[in-house]
């Protein structure tokens, strides 16, 4: 028997075993590991600015960046799982009580706007023909629904905790960013060249910032105009509705059930006149920031399209549950944008 053959494939066996064993260990944590990484991936360069300004103080610097994350990301989440699992109940008793009630008619004021007024009356009579049907089938989606929301809660609660370990390894991340990033760059070097390897760094990072950027930055800024309409049209528990905006602003079309949902309350209270702002203010304010805002930021991640955010939003939920929401398409645009970079380098050595 060849001693040489045998102590490599051992070697090769012994590599293998610690790599699953190390996989094995680290799985559990594995999508917390990769959501801190992208949250200091893509807050970098604010983090080396800030610890300038703090004499270099690293540690200090990562508190400060962590006690944010806490406030910007934790908080929003951990209010939305509150309000989803508190209050689930008793919006589903509100939805009924709503169905209960006799014809509902559009106001007067509606109704007389020429031209427009008559077209809606009519065409609102034609809906309530088949209110009896609308009425069943609430009533048999009552308790599905109920429970629906009761587990949204449960998997945002879950993913509220994900999230804690996630801004709790972003502190270690930041504190020893520089030695990551040497071993980061030296790894790459290896595999890829001097060159290269700082090119796919560049190009990763570039892609996760733009992901974040679009996907958090829209959802901080639906939360605070979602903020706003609720405050001004009186509607209760702004502060929660507005965390629960938040949340489903990662979901394609996911503010319309809270503004739509208060504007029904709003009609439920007789107040037609602020049900028909609050739709207004969603339709125009609330949810144009996703069409405006969004592209915008979401252009600094390679032009990678809504498809692929929409895949790796709910690619990540399954993959890695809640916070998935937020790993899932920064990976994506991380792989759509090397292979980009991949192709463009490939085409251009072709031509020359």
């Amino acid at each position: 028997m060849d001693i040489g053959r045998f102590e490599q494939q051992a070697r090769i066996a012994g590599i293998a075993l610690l790599v699953i064993g190390c996989f094995l260990v680290v799985r559990p944590f594995l999508a917390a590991l990769l959501f801190a990484a992208v949250l200091v991936l893509s807050t970098w360069p604010a983090f080396r600015w800030l610890k300038g300004r703090l004499g270099g103080r690293s540690a200090l610097a990562a508190l400060v960046f962590a006690l944010g994350m806490l406030f910007v990301i934790a908080l929003p989440v951990a209010l939305a799982a509150h309000s989803l699992i508190t209050h689930s109940a008793q919006a589903i008793d509100m939805a009924r009580a709503f169905l209960d009630r006799g014809p509902i008619e559009l106001p007067g004021w509606l109704v007389g706007i020429p031209y427009a007024g008559p077209w809606l009356d009519e065409y609102w009579h034609r809906l309530l023909g088949s209110r009896e049907e609308i009425v069943a089938l609430g009533r048999r989606l009552a308790e599905p629904a109920k429970n629906l929301l009761f587990a949204a809660g449960a998997a945002a609660g879950e993913g509220f905790l994900q999230i804690l370990l996630a801004i709790f390894v972003a502190f270690f991340f930041y504190r020893d960013g520089e030695d990551v990033a040497r071993m980061l760059r030296a790894g790459m070097t290896r595999l890829a060249g001097s060159e290269q390897g700082a090119s796919v760094l560049t190009t990763a990072q570039n892609a996760v910032k733009g992901v974040v950027y679009g996907l958090i930055g829209t959802a901080l800024a639906q939360a605070a105009v979602a903020l706003a309409g609720f405050v001004i049209a009186g509607v209760p528990a702004a502060l929660l509705l507005s965390a629960l905006t938040f949340v489903l602003s990662f979901i394609p079309m996911g503010p319309v059930f809270v503004w739509g949902g208060a504007a029904a309350w709003l009609y439920a209270q007789g107040q037609p006149g602020w049900a028909v702002f609050m739709v207004a203010y969603g339709a125009l304010v609330i949810s144009s920031v996703d069409n405006f805002v969004k592209p915008i930021l979401m252009s600094r991640a390679g032009g990678l399209s809504m498809l692929l955010v929409v895949l790796g939003v709910f690619g990540g939920a399954i993959a890695f549950g809640f916070i998935g929401i937020f790993v899932g398409p920064a990976l994506l645009a991380v792989g759509w944008s090397l292979v980009n970079a991949w192709l463009t380098a490939h085409n251009f050595r072709e031509t020359v």
